[in-house]
């Protein structure tokens, strides 16, 4: 059993360090789409993964365009803030790629506007934020994707 995590353009290095550890912890795999807000030497990087990094199953892609044509055909959902359906309604499955957006805007609108069907949001009760922290969002829907499979 693995999800499949896609970080597009991450842009702090702590958040994918630790989407790292949680990849490695949870049996997924990780996906990160260029650029990158930092380099992936980065030792903020490897500080917040910890020596784990060497073990996870990571792939990078240079562009958005090269991840899609890679995985055209698989079971992708998308997270945003601005989506209409609660990730309560998921119906999840073994190798889904669970895909997040870059910290300061999300996901692009070609990727909303072509994605409509597939948008979720994880629920917030505050009209004072706008967004969780992504490594937050990543172990919120990797944990209920788990518990659904009955995997944990």
């Amino acid at each position: 059993m693995a999800f499949n995590i896609v970080l597009i353009e991450p842009e702090i290095p702590t958040n994918t360090g630790n989407i790292g550890r949680l990849s490695l912890a949870t049996g997924s795999n990780l996906h990160l789409v260029k650029p990158f807000g930092f380099k992936i030497e980065d030792k903020r990087l490897k500080r917040a993964g910890l020596d784990y990094w060497q073990h996870l199953s990571v792939h990078t892609y240079d562009s958005i365009d090269e991840f899609m044509t890679k995985h055209a055909g698989e079971n992708l959902v998308y997270f945003t803030s601005h989506g209409t359906k609660s990730h309560w309604n998921i119906t999840f499955k073994d190798d889904m790629f669970l895909v997040f957006g870059k910290e300061s805007i999300g996901l692009s609108p070609t990727i909303t506007e072509n994605n409509k069907d597939k948008l979720y949001k994880i629920p917030m009760y505050s009209e004072h934020i706008r967004s969780l922290n992504l490594a937050n969002a990543v172990g919120i829907i990797v944990y209920e994707g788990l518990r659904q499979l009955d995997s944990i």
